[in-house]
């Protein structure tokens, strides 16, 4: 008897592990399938990695690394992760206040003299981009800092003299980049060591990160980091415009791989890098974005949700944590579009059974006349993205695109007659008719813009 039951215990056993195999293999298929249509329209080039339980379930590469040598994207390529660097210069700060260097409430004029407010701003603040510093990612000449070596004191040097935007701490309004700035010279000055150096030794190497870093500009960091790439016309792309990356110091300078990612991940919410105190400090869900985190709950998955993404010349990122599911997603990009934030949370879905909306781009594209039917000018209120923005739908050959009131363009990617992608800014557009057939609204993402005609 004992003999039959083992048997058919084995037996079982096997029929199990083979139900497990053929439903992730399955899952790895869908996901495949799902990536296809944004690698063939160009929106996406990188790895995507999914991992449960500390186990990956899921990686591959897609699309080329560097276009001109035809160097494809593997799973260990390097990629610039812009506002996803935040995560290490945090970590870096709470790595010096667990050593007791540094305490979250010290008053940053003790350590950087000169800014604006610094008697009134902690160094929780800045983690907690509540500053109020006023931005240099907003300066007029900011694309020219990016065309020169900085340093985080020359960066920090760019808002001295300058108000702040309102009282430290009292509330969060935009991503702070400046905050990010002055942390990476706090860490410099804390360690007298250069930002990259630092990050390295407090960070990479304790968490067994061997594949990232800070890019300092120098030649040793750019190897093995894919070039990046940016959208031209509905399906093209070109080379992103070259910038110094020690410009971004602080808040979008490091590089991974997908899987230093996941591994960093793990570092954070379970291992032992962070003492308890720092490690509840991330995971605080009290207030929203700190840390290099955003937080929030999250009705899609039934659960809190710790993600961040990112974009910088020629890169797209985006990390999603969901403790009670024990999932990690990682999309890294060397394309500049905001899809790899769709695509990872799409993936995290599609890996938890849950319903996502893949994305179709209509093929054959459409007409020249039938996109001249869409084309007008559209006035929208003063909640939206840009207040009180005129917009235009200016159809061109085989293309439309939007252009904003600074004159940029968004190019569309058709969907169907009337609706379409921002390839830009990866947002839903909507083109809304009278009874004649007229462009009557435009509807983006959550806002409506009514038509003031053809001009």
């Amino acid at each position: 008897m004992r003999t039959h039951l083992g048997v058919a215990i084995l037996i079982m056993t096997a029929l199990c592990a083979e139900a497990t195999r053929a439903q992730s293999n399955a899952t790895a298929t869908d996901i495949d399938a799902y990536l296809q249509p944004y690698v063939r329209s160009g929106n996406f080039a990188g790895d995507v990695l999914v991992e449960k339980a500390g186990k990956v379930v899921f990686e591959k590469a897609y699309g080329l690394a560097d276009r001109e040598r035809q160097i494809s994207n593997t799973p260990a390529t390097r990629f610039h992760i812009a506002s996803m660097s935040m995560q290490f210069t945090a970590a870096a700060v709470l790595r010096l206040v667990d050593r007791g260097a540094i305490k979250l409430d010290d008053h940053v004029g003790d350590i950087v003299p000169g800014l604006p407010g610094a008697d009134k701003i902690t160094v929780r603040h800045l983690l907690t981009e509540r500053s109020g510093l006023p931005d240099i990612n907003a300066l007029p000449d900011y694309n020219q800092i990016l065309q020169h070596h900085q340093t985080p004191e020359s960066l920090v040097a760019q808002i001295k003299g300058q108000p702040l935007l309102f009282e430290p701490g009292t509330k969060f309004l935009h991503e702070e980049h400046s905050a990010y700035n002055v942390l990476a010279l706090i860490v410099e000055k804390k360690t007298n060591l250069p930002f990259a150096a630092a990050v390295e030794r407090l960070v990479f190497r304790p968490a067994g990160l061997s594949e990232s870093g800070v890019d300092d500009d120098s030649e040793a960091h750019a190897l093995y980091v894919a070039s990046g790439y940016e959208p031209e016309g509905t399906f093209g792309l070109k080379p992103a415009t070259s910038i110094y990356w020690s410009g971004k110091s602080g808040n979008a300078s490091v590089f991974t791989t997908a899987s230093d990612e996941a591994r960093w991940v793990a570092a954070s919410f379970q291992g032992h890098l962070l003492s308890a105190a720092s490690r509840d400090a991330i995971l605080d869900t009290s207030q929203k974005v700190g840390y290099g985190w955003f937080k929030s709950e999250n009705p899609r998955f039934s659960e809190t949700a710790y993600y961040m993404n990112g974009r910088a010349p020629g890169f797209a990122s985006f990390v999603l944590y969901l403790p009670r599911a024990r999932m990690t997603v990682v999309v890294l990009s060397n394309i500049y579009s905001s899809a790899t934030t769709t695509i990872g949370y799409d993936v995290a879905a599609l890996s938890l059974g849950l319903p996502y909306e893949p994305f179709r781009f209509r093929d054959p594209a459409p007409t020249p006349a039938e996109l001249k039917t869409c084309a007008g000018h559209f006035q929208f209120g003063a909640d939206f993205y840009q207040p009180n923005a005129q917009v235009a739908l200016i159809a061109s050959d085989r293309e439309l695109s939007l252009r904003w009131p600074t004159g940029e363009l968004s190019p569309l990617i058709p969907v169907s007659p009337d609706d379409f992608v921002d390839r830009s800014y990866w947002e839903d557009v909507v083109v809304k008719r009278d009874s004649s057939g007229k462009p009557s609204a435009l509807v983006y993402d959550r806002f409506e813009g009514k038509s003031t005609g053809p001009k």
